[in-house]
């Protein structure tokens, strides 16, 4: 195994990775701006360095600034975490000419499955169900005019690049195309430094649901689904496993083609392949080539560490996981608690927690980096910490939640928690009677 690892990244993240690395024995390295000086991460690695200024890209997304650090202390292997340079094929590119190994897929692959555009294209070869649209990237308003008339309203412009809701906006109708087109090819230039644009056929009542998987040389794994359908903004809140709303039919045809699919790429690592899921139909969203904010709720579930199996697959090129052996049950929910105001607009909430209480208990855990005192900068996303709960049905798995919620007392900041309160009591909750655009129909504050 490796003897040490350096984290490109921070926050709750960075804190779960240095966990893992101890339980396998490896030496852990942080990097850190100077306003994370004082962070949880930093405090449980063996090693830090500071890399630049708070701004991303003077220190996380500073790519000479981390590989100096590699240099510097010696790490063997880079875990980048998600968001960042996670996705990012030149840095893989990069770690691996340096003869470090790049804790994710190769860079082909972050390559092919991160342009949306090809990834549909993979996913349409390999066997999986994509969504009606254009089929390469859309160069003009005029184009753009001629898909949406042959697919009809409304429809979803996506960038090519992207990701988290940046650069996607729905057209309801023809006169709205030519704005929305020109706004979606700006931010995507912004936030991706890409502005190619696809186009695809929306959905008005869709669910988001997304296949784990874990991939070696020798064979692929599934450690089954989970249903991301309570979003704002198309960033998820809660996210559940097993899925309410499909059938057992449903579920083994879903994970039987998603193996296959990432067989057939040679993915190595942890992955995720996100579907759309309609009128009892599943249609190809994308693939995440990295670990997904929401992994604990699938590690609860099937008692499987996510990050340490990661960490093997690197070091071995192989999968010790044997699908027979891999059996989820009851029912786990996970909640991302931010430090945001969702009385306005969820609006970030930086400060100082003055009192920070977490809940623990009978199958409850928490994933975060916080302490009292710590300070909450508004530098970075606002995730500050998920509770992720197991009950024996869903109906267990809400009420632990919900207890769980209660236990947690955060002071200084102001937070989601008492949104997920109000969401997990809701009666479209407790029946899953909800889709992704539920958030904003439904008026919680």
């Amino acid at each position: 195994m490796f003897k040490k690892v350096l984290i490109a990244n921070r926050g709750e993240i960075a804190v779960r990775i240095i966990r893992a690395c101890k339980e396998w024995g490896i030496a852990t390295v942080a990097v850190h701006s100077d306003v994370d000086a004082e962070a949880m991460h930093v405090r449980l690695a063996d090693e830090s360095v500071c890399i630049g200024s708070h701004q991303p890209q003077n220190s996380y997304l500073n790519i000479s600034s981390i590989m100096s650090a590699v240099d510097l202390t010696g790490a063997e292997a880079i875990h980048p975490g998600y968001g960042f340079l996670s996705e990012n094929a030149k840095f893989s590119e990069i770690v691996k000419k340096h003869g470090i190994k790049f804790i994710g897929p190769s860079a082909e692959i972050i390559s092919k499955m991160g342009d949306k555009i090809e990834a549909k294209k993979i996913a349409k070869k390999y066997g999986l169900p994509v969504i009606e649209g254009s089929e390469g990237g859309v160069k003009s308003v005029q184009e753009a005019k001629s898909i949406c008339k042959n697919i009809g309203y409304p429809v979803l412009i996506k960038a090519a690049g992207g990701g988290g809701g940046k650069g996607m906006k729905i057209v309801n109708e023809e006169s709205q195309l030519e704005n929305l087109f020109l706004t979606a090819k700006t931010e995507a230039k912004k936030f991706f430094g890409n502005d190619e644009l696809y186009i695809e056929k929306y959905f008005k009542n869709p669910r988001h649901i997304e296949v784990q998987i874990m991939s070696g040389k020798n064979k692929t794994v599934h450690l089954g689904e989970r249903d991301c359908s309570v979003q704002r903004r198309h960033q998820k809140l809660i996210e559940e496993t097993p899925s309410p709303v499909i059938s057992e039919e449903q579920r083994n045809d879903l994970l039987n083609k998603t193996v296959k699919m990432v067989e057939q790429i040679n993915y190595e690592g942890a992955g995720t392949v996100e579907f759309i899921f309609e009128n009892g139909k599943f249609y190809f969203l994308e693939m995440n080539t990295r670990v997904q904010v929401e992994h604990p709720v699938t590690e609860v579930q099937t008692g499987i560490d996510i990050v340490k199996e990661q960490l093997w697959i690197a070091h071995s090129g192989n999968t010790a996981l044997k699908q027979n052996d891999i059996n989820p049950r009851g029912h786990s929910i996970e909640c991302r608690i931010n430090a945001e105001n969702p009385a306005l607009n969820f609006q970030p909430s930086p400060g100082i927690i003055s009192v920070c209480h977490q809940p623990s208990g009978f199958r409850t855990r928490v994933d975060g980096s916080i302490y009292q005192g710590c300070k909450i900068t508004p530098y970075y996303d606002s995730l500050i910490a998920k509770v992720i709960c197991k009950g024996r049905n869903r109906t267990e798995a809400i009420q632990r939640t919900l207890r769980s919620l209660d236990e947690f007392v955060l002071e200084g900041i102001t937070t989601t928690i008492d949104l997920h309160k109000k969401i997990l009591n809701h009666k479209k909750f407790i029946n899953s009677d909800f889709d992704t655009n539920w958030l904003s129909k439904e008026k919680f504050y």
